[in-house]
């Protein structure tokens, strides 16, 4: 598709925090023309009831979430509740580009979302992470080894990550495809903003229980991310992912900060491990590898579709320690999307997203 189309592009789930993320987003895209916008309990309201804050689409109404509505358009965005997309693709024609903000088609494995989603297996799409890294085995170049951005030239189905796989991924594959860390031993600690639990009321999510504390949840090797992590770290040439994942809700809106760590790899000095990680972000629009000695923080990447890394060597515990801010909504979520859908209808990978994050 020529840049000079203007790409008319439908969100279903506009009233939720993904949709309306995708829509300030799209908003700002040169390439875009913003079409149909649906909701569920909230069809028939002004966006600008719900999304006080797009004021210039505050004016347009949410209609049902159908096939009819969201016909005729050339991308679909869905920001639906999980399970709930499969029904909607299947009604959408082939040649419309649909990209599911859920997890409905993320995994290659029904046996693994059977087990962790508890319902029947969508199918599974090409992979909405850019970067992430495809070796067939640990010691690969990472500097020329093969990104997911080639396989979504394209592509007319796309599954968005989810946020905390995104953060984990982006901090360690660049060691497990170098063959610097062990990945049977990960461990993953993350600090998570509210706003990745979604907008139903429930009482843990209200103020009075969310501010001055932070809740862990998901414990025990329960959370429906792990093997979607544990997928893409041996797509990056791991034969076997081991790994210990705790969320932990923290008092702030926005945000993931990732601390997941591994065994240094047999042999392997810090040198070698700063390397990897220089030379699988070098030319990465959106990752950026901090200068060593500074550290990650989601105020870097507030609003914006970054990626903050830094990697370290606990020389004591031999282990090598990553930490990675995003933004959950934008590079985790609505901006991965974008990227994707750029790189699926032939646009400037960067088309519509920024990299300067809103400070203070």
């Amino acid at each position: 598709m020529s840049s000079s189309q203007l790409i008319r592009v439908a969100v279903a789930g506009a009233s939720g925090y993904a949709g309306g993320e995708a829509l300030r987003l799209l908003a700002a895209h040169p390439f875009v023309e913003i079409g149909t916008l649906t909701a569920h309990s909230n069809a028939g309201s002004s966006l600008g009831e719900v999304q006080p804050h797009l004021r210039g689409l505050a004016h347009r109404i949410l209609e049902p979430t159908t096939p009819d509505t969201l016909g005729g358009h050339d991308v679909v965005l869905l920001g639906l509740p999980h399970g709930a997309s499969g029904k909607v693709a299947a009604e959408l024609p082939d040649d419309v580009l649909v990209i599911d903000l859920g997890a409905d088609h993320r995994l290659e494995s029904a046996s693994d979302w059977e087990q962790f989603y508890g319902s029947a297996h969508a199918g599974t799409w090409p992979y909405g992470l850019p970067e992430l890294i495809h070796a067939e085995a640990p010691g690969a170049d990472v500097a020329t080894a093969a990104r997911q951005r080639d396989r979504l030239a394209g592509a007319r189905r796309i599954a968005v990550p989810g946020c905390n796989v995104t953060a984990v991924t982006l901090g360690l594959q660049p060691g497990v495809a170098a063959g610097v860390v062990e990945p049977t031993d990960i461990v993953a600690v993350l600090a998570n903003g509210y706003s990745g639990a979604g907008k139903a009321l429930k009482p843990h999510l209200l103020a009075s229980e969310a501010l001055g504390a932070a809740q862990p949840y998901a414990v025990g090797g329960t959370h429906r991310h792990i093997p979607e992590i544990q997928q893409n770290l041996r797509a990056a040439g791991a034969p076997e992912v081991t790994i210990s994942f705790t969320p932990t809700l923290v008092p702030m809106a926005r945000g993931i900060l990732a601390t997941a760590t591994a065994p240094l790899a047999k042999g392997v000095d810090p040198e070698q491990v700063r390397a990897a990680w220089e030379a699988a972000y070098a030319d990465e629009p959106f990752v950026h590898l901090l200068p060593e000695g500074q550290w990650p923080s989601t105020a870097m990447t507030l609003g914006a579709n970054t990626a903050c890394v830094q990697v370290a060597v606990d020389a004591a515990a031999r282990r090598v320690v990553t930490i990675t801010a995003i933004d959950n909504l934008v590079k985790g979520t609505a901006g991965a999307a974008i990227q994707s859908m750029n790189l699926a209808l032939g646009l400037r990978e960067t088309a519509g997203l920024i990299t300067e994050g809103v400070a203070p």
